[in-house]
């Protein structure tokens, strides 16, 4: 379906996400940048049955809620990203500015204490609403050859 089609999507947290970095400033700005900074991700009670298996992991993918990001107003469909000083389009690029302002994460699973995950390399900001989590399964990748775009030639830790 083509056009302006704009459904209203509500979504709830289902916890928090813990992390040493309490301002904007300084966060890694991807995981493989963290330098195994350790976090925790709270799942509120009332979801913590859907963490069954999940200790079995040892990484998963975190998904929330850039909450201090901004509103509609400060999103710039085109900017300089982090790691290139070219403004390239805001869906080629990882910024917090978006559209939508979700965010993903895959960070290594230390271990889980009822509704508590203790997480490596964590790249986010203390107290930012967790929408969902899900196993990281390298096998589920793109199959083939991945191309990278303009980071192609940007830093020797973004490899595949």
């Amino acid at each position: 379906m083509h056009g302006d089609y704009s459904p209203i999507i509500e979504m709830k947290p289902v916890g928090i996400i813990h992390s040493p970095f309490k301002k904007t400033e300084g966060i890694p700005i991807q995981p493989a940048f963290a330098d195994k900074a350790k976090g925790q991700v709270v799942v509120y009670s009332e979801y913590e049955e859907g963490l069954k298996d999940i200790d079995g992991f040892s990484h998963i993918k975190l998904i929330y809620y850039f909450h201090l990001a901004g509103g509609p107003e400060d999103v710039q469909l085109t900017r300089k990203p982090f790691l290139d000083g070219e403004p390239h389009g805001i869906f080629a690029i990882r910024h917090f500015a978006r559209p939508n302002p979700i965010g993903i994460s895959v960070v290594k699973l230390l271990k889980v204490d009822g509704n508590v995950l203790e997480v490596e390399n964590i790249d986010v900001l203390d107290g930012t609403p967790l929408l969902d989590i899900k196993p990281y399964v390298p096998g589920f990748r793109a199959p083939g050859r991945v191309r990278i775009g303009w980071l192609k030639d940007k830093n020797e830790r973004v490899t595949w």
